[in-house]
């Protein structure tokens, strides 16, 4: 079965709506039923992993000039004391200088 879209509206205090819409723009939504939409999964997401006994799993994402010295020996390490934590890396390279 296909979700339905089903419109709604919401009143909103002047200054909160200007508030919200310069935040949209610098995050670069195309209108704001698409940032609404993102509010509530981000809502409903992090109120199910505060209220649940449940595992969590995340990723974090991190773009670093691989000519830094000692970096990548830094973010090993850093592996090697969160294992467990810590369980896969990927190393992708973007540019000459950018991984």
């Amino acid at each position: 079965m296909k979700n339905k879209i089903v419109r709604f509206g919401v009143s909103l205090d002047s200054v909160l709506l200007e508030a919200f819409d310069q935040q949209i723009e610098g995050r670069h939504y195309t209108n704001r039923s698409e940032a609404i939409r993102d509010l509530i999964r981000r809502e409903l997401v992090r109120e199910e992993w505060e209220e649940s006994d449940r595992e969590v799993m995340g990723t974090v994402t991190m773009v670093y000039d691989h000519h830094v010295k000692g970096l990548s020996e830094r973010l090993l390490h850093l592996q090697h004391d969160f294992t467990g934590r810590i369980v896969t890396s990927m190393h992708v390279h973007i540019d000459h200088h950018n991984c």
